[in-house]
């Protein structure tokens, strides 16, 4: 089945007017997901939507408020939200364009792709496509959805096997925290009075561990140990021990560790092992035996008992 539009509308540069559809360029990973367990009784919590007195409100009957007073509010309907008027619920009209340093990553928010809407835009939708990349410019403007209005670069991406556009919403410059705030009150001095030499062979281990950009190397070790310690207690199996972690000398003069760390970088690298290498399988063990050893044991849902008052 094919994905859906996020938002479909027209580009606009002065004159120039052509249809782009944005598909989102993410997904939500998997991961695993918990529920809130009473302890006691092992059953889910659960929560309602309530009004004074606990008294229990349907979904259907429950709208946005704007609290102009304390306990005072003025409601809005949601099919008076979806009729809001505005421009960039449909155009995203360039205000201007800039050089791609100049956009922050910091400032930077969620990814979509951007396609040509229809063969009719297809040509102007390259024109663009084709002067943007070669100005290496990036395109700035507003655009609406999901509730609010945002800022949106649209950029041709660095990997040209896409043939579209990438688009970024993005925070508005007020939303961005002033960095200097958390500093010392002497970095900015100390960083005036760096060492050539430390300098030099900095460079050099930044060289020697420079390569592309790989993200399939990378695994959410996080989520790994926590399916780990589920698969563990729903077995009732000793729990996976603590990878240990080498202790490295240590270093207190930097231009050691420096010439230390350039000669470690480049030896040839060690062989990594295999996933079942890496893996610690624990070895399976009689339920009773775990429990006599205080190992997990499985709460299952029950009703809980309350004492009489």
């Amino acid at each position: 089945m094919a994905a859906r539009a996020y938002w479909s509308g027209q580009l606009k540069i002065s004159l120039v007017s052509f249809g782009i559809e944005l598909y989102s360029a993410t997904k939500s990973k998997g991961g695993i997901a918990f529920h809130q367990i009473d302890r006691s009784s092992g059953q889910r919590v659960r929560h309602l939507n309530v009004i004074d007195g606990d008294k229990p409100i349907e979904n259907a009957e429950i709208v946005k408020g704007y609290e102009y007073s304390k306990g005072e509010y003025i409601t809005l309907e949601p099919d008076e939200i979806a009729k809001l008027r505005i421009a960039t619920k449909k155009v995203i009209e360039v205000q201007q364009f800039v050089e791609m340093s100049e956009l922050n990553p910091a400032l930077l928010d969620s990814a979509y792709f951007v396609v040509p809407k229809g063969k009719e835009s297809a040509d102007a939708f390259a024109v663009v496509r084709k002067a943007m990349q070669q100005t290496k410019k990036a395109a700035i403007g507003e655009i609406a959805f999901g509730g609010r209005e945002h800022i949106v670069a649209i950029v041709v991406p660095s990997d040209d096997s896409f043939p579209g556009f990438m688009a970024y919403t993005m925070r508005y410059g007020d939303e961005l925290r002033d960095g200097k705030e958390y500093m010392p009150g002497d970095s900015g001095a100390a960083g005036d009075r760096v060492d050539k030499k430390q300098l030099a062979m900095a460079s050099e281990l930044i060289r020697a561990y420079s390569s592309p950009l790989r993200l399939d190397a990378f695994k959410d070790d996080y989520e790994e140990a926590l399916r780990a310690l589920i698969e563990a207690k729903g077995k009732h199996l000793p729990m996976p021990a603590e990878e240990n972690v080498p202790q490295r000398t240590k270093v207190t003069n930097l231009m050691d560790a420096l010439r230390r760390s350039v000669s470690e970088a480049k030896k040839p690298p060690a062989r990594a092992k295999s996933g079942q290498e890496r893996a610690v399988q624990p070895k399976r063990v009689e339920e009773k035996a775990a429990a006599a050893k205080g190992g997990p044991v499985l709460v299952k849902a029950n009703a809980r008992k309350h004492k009489a008052a």
